[in-house]
């Protein structure tokens, strides 16, 4: 089976061949760490820490890319607000962005560059950009890019650049020489950070941090470019014009974009002020529910977020669970189920993967009930679980995460084995009924007892 994707660029879903065989590069547009990371963007590291994932699995080396954006207008506001440098405010917002995306169980990316470390070669970029005449200096100082000199322009996001330019307004401060065109180089403002260049102090635009990051990593040409349905225009459309005018090359030859996460159907991002953090979801749902709330909806698709999803994502982990619950770890090696692998190489369809995981979950519970040995669709049911992330704690961590004392739950099954061991069937009975009055029900099977919440 072949891995297909669906690629923005060219609206349709491609047979995935790398560059270069057994190997993968990608880059995925991070965060602005300027504040706590909401649900959105927990959206787009699930996704893409999914992919990262199955690309692994599928046995490619995966050069995995994702920066930070630690200088911009909301950084610089964001620190003077608090009275702390733009250094202090985004080394605190990584610590918790690291804090709250390894709750989410996402492995960490190959590299993780800061914007604020790439500035030669961002500067080197538009130096190539000025000699070919793509970029100019407006008459405020800034530096910028003539879109009408990109002939490709608008082709990711299918837009077109005469409709684009109707719509606009000019801002005549800016001094542009046609409104679509857009900042390279800002100069600076007093009291702002900046960095020498050959056009005076100033820092970067956003785009031009993404183009120069990725190429610095993975070359001119590479395999997989990601984020949110948000950034394919302007921000990835811009990177692309930036990077093929200044190197060449091809820049990213498949575009993969994850939808939206909408409140009443409704975008949520801070800008609209609808949005919900990580942390404040996790300190009501395990963030494991948050991902697997995730998984349920195919990433190109709206995903609309609720308690009353979160808490349909909790039944389905509790499930899991209470299977991995019955079963020992084992070690042995079992090939994934073929409906599982067609699932993830169709465009990484996680919905229709985790429906052959609880087949499968079925299938170990059926054949645990018959007293038969499942170790093979157990081996099956790790593997499916690792790959997307999913039931990875200890079970007794998982059910006291649900307000159930495990230790004493097992505590009195202990008491009640030995009390049928004993022939003591009155103290068995009424063991069993002081569980079920806490709302546990024990269940005796061949492979001994295992217990669930009513």
């Amino acid at each position: 089976m072949s891995l297909s994707v669906y690629n923005t660029l060219t609206r349709k879903k491609d047979v995935f061949v790398p560059l270069v065989a057994g190997k993968v590069g990608m880059y995925v547009c991070g965060v602005t760490v300027y504040d706590y990371c909401h649900v959105g963007h927990a959206r787009v590291m699930v996704v893409f820490d999914v992919i990262h994932r199955w690309l692994r699995e599928l046995g490619f080396d995966v050069n995995y890319v994702r920066n930070f954006t630690d200088v911009d207008d909301k950084i610089i506001k964001r620190a003077a607000e608090r009275g702390i440098g733009i250094d202090a405010l985004t080394d605190e917002m990584i610590v918790a962005f690291h804090e709250d995306i390894d709750a989410l169980g996402c492995i960490r990316p190959s590299h993780e560059p800061r914007a604020t470390a790439y500035m030669d070669a961002m500067i080197s970029m538009i130096q190539k950009l000025m000699d070919t005449g793509c970029a100019y200096v407006g008459g405020g100082g800034d530096v910028l890019y003539a879109v009408r000199d990109f002939a490709d322009y608008g082709r990711l996001s299918g837009k077109n650049i005469d409709d684009l330019e109707a719509g606009s307004r000019v801002d005549v401060d800016e001094g542009k020489r046609d409104p679509l065109d857009f900042v390279l180089w800002k100069m600076a403002k007093v009291d702002e950070p900046a960095w020498d260049s050959p056009w005076g102090k100033g820092r970067p635009g956003w785009h031009i941090e993404c183009s120069a990051m990725s190429c610095c990593h993975l070359g001119d040409t590479f395999d997989i470019h990601g984020g949110g349905m948000d950034l394919k225009f302007p921000h990835h459309e811009n990177e692309i014009a930036q990077a093929r005018a200044a190197n060449g090359g091809g820049f990213a030859r498949y575009w993969l974009h994850n939808g939206f996460v909408n409140i009443n159907a409704e975008k949520m991002s801070k800008s609209l002020g609808n949005f919900f953090t990580i942390r404040e979801v996790t300190k009501k749902y395990d963030p494991e529910v948050l991902r697997m709330f995730m998984l349920g909806t195919h990433y190109r698709s709206p995903l609309d977020f609720s308690d009353t999803a979160l808490d349909v994502a909790k039944a389905g982990l509790d499930r899991l669970y209470e299977t991995k619950r019955r079963l020992p770890n084992t070690q042995k090696h079992s090939p994934l189920p073929d409906t599982f692998s067609a699932a993830m190489n169709d465009d990484f369809n996680t919905p229709e993967a985790l429906a052959v995981l609880f087949e499968t979950t079925r299938a170990i519970n059926k054949q645990l009930d018959a007293g038969q040995n499942a170790d093979t669709a157990m081996a099956a049911f790790q593997r499916m679980c690792s790959l997307l992330g999913i039931v990875q704690q200890d079970v007794s961590v998982w059910f006291q995460s649900a307000d159930v004392d495990a230790s004493w739950i097992e505590e009195k099954i202990a008491a009640r084995n030995q009390a049928r061991k004993n022939r003591d069937f009155a103290l068995a009975d009424a063991l069993r009924d002081e569980l079920a009055a806490s709302g546990i029900v024990l269940e005796d099977g061949s492979s001994g007892t295992t217990w669930k919440k009513a």
